[in-house]
């Protein structure tokens, strides 16, 4: 048994975190006991000073891109041909991809992120490799075998029917409900022929998966994928297809009208807020306040690579000046740090994750500032997270290890 003490980072007030003092006991990794307004005297880690967080949750991500951040300077469609497509063609090489997957896990770590939605490469062996070390290693979340099948490379393109076929093999091996699980992941309706959509939504209903993919990033991409599609709208062509319900993650939803909004949000579908990669592409702005105002389900991703943090406090941080960027209305340093943990988990129908909750998985990060944060004038989340130093994470647990 283990306890950890110091002041706890709380999520049980709709989309608000707060801070109480207390300690949180931990059991064949669980958490089994949490206590509020005292701080243990002989605990096994902390102080009063230290910050005990549920592990951070990144929405989006992509494994493959880690090696390619800072490519600044174009826009989405002639960065994806430039860069991303040779950076994730290196995984036709299963000993790399994996090799790289375990330096980017434990990146993730390291900055405190125990929980991600994650997209591989089109290379079912890869993507089977990078499942199986995250597994073992005890992260939790879905990784997917990126689907595409034209405008792309030929060496990225595969048949659709190839592509269906790994993805239910890597569904029978890390199936829909498992700690860490197959996603369904088409890349986006430009790299898709609309069969391949058809089917990848059939795959994910059928087997109650997640499914990921992008959404509205660009103007540009949006104006293609009308011409692909018979002049429809964005929305509608994921619609007809059966990608939209509960269980899909739409990484980006910059550029979208209220009737698409209203579309969204009455097929339950989580639109992934990406801020740094909006602003490092210069995609656009998303506007958080209609996206919540119109009942859309929201998560918050790094989009590594085209996002350059790999810390989700800094990735809240950027949400909150986005959103400011657009007017008076913008989220609360409180109210950034449970989009981060408990609020991702809502969006990604996570029941066991992002908060301190006895019964739950014990992913937690053990925090110790080096700043006066708790007798500053300025609120102490305000201060921890404008102020943030990844160096002040002392220790990142997976299942109470």
């Amino acid at each position: 048994m283990t306890i950890l003490t110091g002041q706890l980072l709380l999520c049980d007030r709709p989309r608000e975190a707060r801070l109480a003092p207390g300690y949180v006991r931990v059991d064949g990794g669980h958490i089994v006991e949490v206590v509020e307004d005292r701080i243990a005297k002989s605990a096994d880690f902390g102080d009063a000073n230290t910050l005990i967080s549920p592990g951070f949750i990144d929405a989006h991500l992509h494994l493959p891109q880690f090696d390619m951040i800072g490519a600044h300077g174009m826009p989405l469609l002639q960065w994806l041909n430039d860069v991303t497509f040779p950076a994730e063609h290196r995984w036709a090489q299963t000993d790399f991809a994996q090799s790289m997957t375990q330096r980017v896990l434990r990146q993730c770590l390291s900055v405190g992120t125990t929980s991600l939605c994650a997209y591989a490469t089109v290379h079912h062996d890869a993507t089977t490799a990078s499942l199986k070390l995250a597994s073992e290693m005890g992260m939790r979340g879905v990784i997917g075998q990126v689907l595409m099948d034209r405008n792309a490379p030929d060496y990225l393109c595969r048949e659709s029917a190839q592509l269906i076929d790994e993805s239910a093999q890597t569904l029978d091996r890390f199936p829909p409900g498992s700690r860490m699980s197959a996603a369904v992941t088409p890349r986006f309706a430009v790299s898709c022929t609309e069969n391949l959509l058809v089917d990848a939504g059939k795959l994910a209903n059928e087997r109650e998966a997640v499914l990921q993919t992008h959404l509205a990033e660009t103007e540009r991409e949006c104006s293609l994928v009308a011409e692909l599609f018979g002049g429809a709208d964005y929305v509608d062509v994921y619609q007809r297809t059966g990608l939209m319900n509960r269980r899909s993650i739409l990484g980006h939803g910059i550029h979208l009208s209220a009737a698409d909004r209203q579309s969204i949000s009455q097929s339950g579908a989580a639109i992934a807020h990406c801020p740094t990669a909006n602003t490092f592409l210069q995609s656009g702005t998303m506007n958080r306040e209609a996206i919540l105002g119109d009942g859309v389900r929201l998560a918050v991703g790094s989009d590594i690579g085209a996002g350059y943090e790999r810390s989700m406090v800094r990735v809240a941080r950027s949400m909150i000046q986005s959103a400011a960027s657009l007017g008076e209305h913008f989220p609360s340093p409180a109210q950034a740090w449970y989009d981060i943990t408990a609020g991702n988990a809502s969006a990604l129908n996570w029941t066991d994750a992002g908060q301190l909750r006895a019964g739950d998985p014990a992913d937690l990060v053990l925090i110790q500032p080096d700043i006066p944060w708790l007798t500053s004038n300025v609120p102490p989340l305000a201060m921890l997270m404008f102020a943030w130093d990844d160096r002040w994470i002392k220790r990142t647990m997976l299942r109470g290890q």
